[in-house]
C-alpha cells in the first residue's frame, strides 16, 4: 500500500464541508484540519503510483474550496501504532476541562 499525505490549502470560509467532502472519497483514509500554513492535511492510501495522481489532481483538488495541494509521497512506516491514539495526544487530559 502506497500513502500520500496531501497538504491543503483550503477556502476558510468552507473548511468544515471541504474536509468532509475530501474525507468521502474512497481513497482517503483520514482528513485533519491543523495549524500551521496550511488548513487540512489528507492521508491517501492506494495499490499504484499511477492513482495518487487520479485521486489529488483529478479528485482531490477539484473539490469545492481547496485551492492549492502539495502531496508527499511516504517511504516508509515507523510505526504501526493506533492513528487514534497517535494523533489524540493530549485530549485525554481535556476531557474534564
Amino acid at each position: 500500500m502506497i500513502t500520500a499525505i496531501v497538504l491543503l490549502h483550503v477556502d476558510v470560509a468552507r473548511i468544515p464541508e471541504t474536509a468532509q467532502a475530501i474525507a468521502d472519497l474512497e481513497p482517503v483514509s483520514e482528513v485533519y484540519s491543523v495549524t500551521g500554513d496550511w488548513e487540512l492535511v489528507a492521508l491517501v492510501r492506494v495499490r499504484e503510483h499511477e492513482e495518487i495522481a487520479e485521486v489529488v489532481t483529478g479528485r482531490i483538488a477539484r473539490v469545492p474550496g481547496v485551492t492549492a495541494t502539495h502531496t508527499m509521497i511516504a517511504f516508509r512506516a515507523y510505526s504501526t501504532s493506533d492513528l487514534e491514539r497517535l494523533w489524540g495526544v493530549g485530549f485525554e487530559d481535556a476531557e474534564g476541562v
